[in-house]
């Protein structure tokens, strides 16, 4: 058996350092279960509709070749086609031939710089080559000098002979259609949640991977039952016919 060792230290009044800028302050637990829904939600799309796409969070993309430090990291983003190696991919480099731009990228907004989802995004989103932009503010924590707070903004590409240009078709409270998904943006869970759907009413939810399973397992329990009921008329029937049910059967 080896000689133990112990290590110690001096616990001293922590360095500048160490401090936390506003950027690195840790997300609310809202803001972390927003993004995490629609993950699953897209992660789930792409796999029963077998396209090739990557869902990433926080993904840092670029643009600038001459720069890898300019780009955004939003929060969400869907990238079609995926990259060749998505499962590895740390940089979206949009200047390589294979690394094609998100054609959605979301924002969450963030109590802390909630200027930068109303402002800073559209304009790095057009530059980037996002065909939509989604922001959500489940808190109403935007900037009113924008005219918002707004809940919900959909932005979209548009032709632009002056360059990239990004035009907000949506703010409010949705539902919100996304020409990209061909599918409705509605807020749920007490205007919390960003769900989406096949219809304008959201009655037809596009549900996770754990949803559709709990969703297909509650589908057999109900065949079932019918079929246990079924079958229960039936031999109550022969019963009332002088029939014996066994007789039947065998």
């Amino acid at each position: 058996m080896g000689a133990r060792v112990t290590l110690s230290f001096a616990v001293e009044e922590p360095p500048r350092r160490w401090r936390m800028e506003e950027e690195d302050v840790p997300e609310t637990p809202l803001h972390d279960a927003v993004i995490r829904l629609l993950m699953l939600i897209l992660q789930r799309w792409a796999e029963t509709s077998e396209r090739s796409a990557l869902v990433a969070r926080n993904l840092g993309c670029r643009w600038d070749p001459e720069d890898a430090r300019v780009g955004i990291d939003p929060d969400v983003a869907l990238i079609e086609p995926a990259p060749p190696e998505a499962d590895a991919l740390t940089t979206l480099r949009v200047w390589r031939e294979d690394h094609a731009p998100p054609r959605i990228a979301i924002e969450v907004v963030s109590h802390q710089n909630p200027r930068k989802d109303y402002l800073d995004a559209p304009l790095r989103c057009a530059r980037l080559g996002v065909e939509e932009l989604w922001v959500f503010d489940p808190t109403l924590a935007g900037p009113e000098d924008t005219g918002g707070p707004h809940r919900l903004q959909v932005w979209r590409q548009q032709a632009n002979g002056e360059g990239p240009h990004m035009s907000r078709v949506y703010a409010g409270d949705g539902p919100a259609r996304s020409n990209v998904l061909e599918a409705w943006l509605i807020l749920t869970d007490d205007r919390r949640r960003l769900r989406i759907a096949d219809d304008e009413t959201g009655e037809r939810w596009w549900p996770t991977g754990e949803e559709a399973e709990r969703a297909a397992r509650e589908q057999e329990r109900a065949a079932r039952e019918q079929e246990r009921e079924r079958a229960s008329r039936l031999e109550a029937k022969l019963r009332s016919l002088g029939v014996d049910p066994d007789d039947v059967t065998s």
